[in-house]
């Protein structure tokens, strides 16, 4: 079997995205985790650059890994610098790492209007600097920036810069589509093209998406002999992104037949891609190709029949084996194989001619008639199913609330909020200001609830989402309905709620009773009771006030 080792660089070349931050103590855990996945080598940043990354070679000695090289970054030496005299490359050194990738020009463009040197100092600045590094790594990579745009303008001198970083000792010479605007069938033409100047590199592959065909020809690389690839976990980096590794790793472990990390490693991708995007406060992308909440999330009735008969009638892997799982999404679309999916895994087998069935799913569509959107908002779904089922059971029941908004010119407005709940056979009757008269309604409703339900301090709301509805009422505009999901979470995981109404208070108000009824509902110890077919006892579930 073939095999390509893989070159991590998001925590260097990802930091780069926009609204992405990553601060040395984030670095080093996901290098952990990195290096658990069986990642090959991790780009740990510039050490030259700044305090971060130099604070991030320096702590990360103290660390062991299993699989993965910690790899230093940087450049060409200062063009009116002596290698040995430049700050960056004595910076690499100094880290005290195995391996480097130093990046230089290749496209001639570069090199005399960003640059500004003469073609042939360039080639000097390319031998120079790797062969200064040379004696202090055991690994030594280039990369070659710009190399399919300067390849197109000036081949010949786009393959004297990869000679060049050959004959100073460069292990591997990595192609790199920096503007990320390169076409499939021209990257691998060039490859060839290289291949036959240079039958004797080894090669690799650095992309940027910008032409969305980064994971395309991060492939096509591979399947031409590039022995390794460079990209980054959920393709994070400038602009567009890098090539996106949760995408790569599979494709080449499981359709290509090309070793990288194993396939034991591979069920930890989809956990390593969540932990990444919690670490740099980025929201997951649902539809990401086999990692994503959606990847393998089905909503058609027929398509729901069908994958319930055989998942690889819909599904091109099986999702365990890069560590993900199939869904079954809620909607006016849905058939009764969604709801008997969904049954099964809340501990139900029903028939499909169940009453039960028939009277979920009639309820089902005419709430999402009204704009409920449950295909999102499964917590919400899952209460619903449960009430129908039978559920009795209340945490608390509300009494009555009310909410005061005043504004005033010199101020900010001022929003309070009083509850009045029925709590374990007494009322509870607080009141609360916040930010706003949901943040107001929400604080209200802790205050009332936390004495009796102390696990409710362990969730957070984590989104707050308000859309007006297309259905519109008669007198338009703002009379119509909104729809507000809230996104909460605790430890254990996250979840969605949905509340729809005119009044954008009320809808919020579903939607928090439902996030806290859910909190309570899978934290209760007493664990509600199992209806098969036959028709046993019902089982209570919490009411939604």
């Amino acid at each position: 079997m073939r095999q390509a080792s893989i070159y991590d660089t998001t925590l260097r070349d990802g930091t780069q995205a926009e609204e992405l931050h990553l601060t040395t103590e984030d670095k080093i855990r996901i290098a952990g985790k990195l290096d658990d996945l069986g990642i090959h080598y991790i780009e740990g940043g510039w050490p030259g650059s700044n305090p971060t990354d130099k604070q991030f070679f320096n702590e990360i000695k103290n660390y062991a890994f299993k699989n993965a090289v910690i790899s230093a970054f940087g450049s060409t030496h200062n063009a009116k610098l002596a290698p040995e005299a430049d700050g960056n490359l004595q910076a690499i050194v100094e880290a005290q790492v195995e391996a480097a990738a130093i990046f230089g020009k290749t496209w001639d463009f570069h090199v005399t209007s960003a640059l500004r040197v003469s073609l042939p100092r360039n080639l000097q600045l390319i031998g120079d600097s790797l062969a200064f590094l040379r004696p202090h790594l055991r690994e030594l990579f280039f990369d070659a920036e710009h190399f399919f745009d300067g390849f197109k303008a000036n081949p010949d001198y786009a393959i004297a810069c990869l000679k060049a970083a050959t004959q100073a000792g460069a292990d591997v010479l990595v192609l790199c589509d920096t503007n990320g605007g390169t076409l499939t069938g021209d990257l691998g033409e060039i490859i060839r093209k290289v291949q036959a100047e240079l039958p004797e590199a080894r090669l690799g592959i650095h992309t940027h998406n910008d032409a969305e065909l980064a994971v395309a020809n991060s492939l096509e690389a591979v399947r031409l002999g590039a022995v390794q690839v460079q990209g980054t976990v959920n393709g994070y980096g400038e602009r567009c992104g890098n090539a996106n590794l949760c995408s790569i790793i599979p494709t080449l472990e499981l359709k290509c037949g090309v070793e990288c990390i194993g396939k034991e490693n591979l069920q930890k991708l989809t956990r390593v891609s969540l932990f990444v995007a919690e670490t740099a406060n980025q929201r997951p992308f649902p539809r990401q190709p086999y990692v994503g909440g959606s990847a393998f999330a089905h909503k058609g009735g027929i398509h729901v029949s069908a994958v319930v008969k055989n998942p690889h009638t819909y599904e091109h892997i099986e999702p365990a084996l890069v560590g993900n799982r199939n869904r079954v999404l809620l909607s006016d679309l849905a058939g009764r194989s969604n709801v008997l999916f969904k049954a099964r895994q809340y501990g139900y087998d029903l028939d499909k001619d169940d009453p039960a069935v028939l009277d979920l799913l009639a309820e089902l569509k005419r709430r999402e008639a009204e704009g409920y959107e449950y295909s999102v908002a499964e917590a919400s779904y899952e209460i619903l199913f449960f009430r129908m089922m039978g559920w009795s059971k209340r945490y608390f029941q509300l009494l009555n609330y009310r909410v005061l908004d005043a504004v005033t010119e010199e101020k900010e407005p001022f929003s309070e909020a009083t509850v009045m709940l029925q709590v374990r056979g007494e009322v509870a009757h607080t009141a609360a200001t916040g930010r706003g008269p949901v943040n107001a309604l929400d604080v209200a409703l802790r205050r009332a609830l936390e004495p009796s339900y102390p696990n409710l301090q362990q969730m957070r709301l984590l989104d707050f989402k308000v859309r007006v509805m297309s259905m519109a009422h008669k007198d338009g505009g703002t009379a119509s309905y909104v729809r507000v999901l809230i996104e909460s979470g605790d430890k254990q995981g996250r979840w969605t709620t949905v509340g729809v109404s005119h009044n954008v208070i009320e809808a919020s108000w579903q939607a928090l009773v439902d996030s806290l009824n859910y909190k309570l509902f899978k934290d209760d110890p007493q664990k509600w009771p199992r209806r098969s077919v036959e028709h046993g006892a019902p089982p209570a579930m919490p009411g939604k006030d």
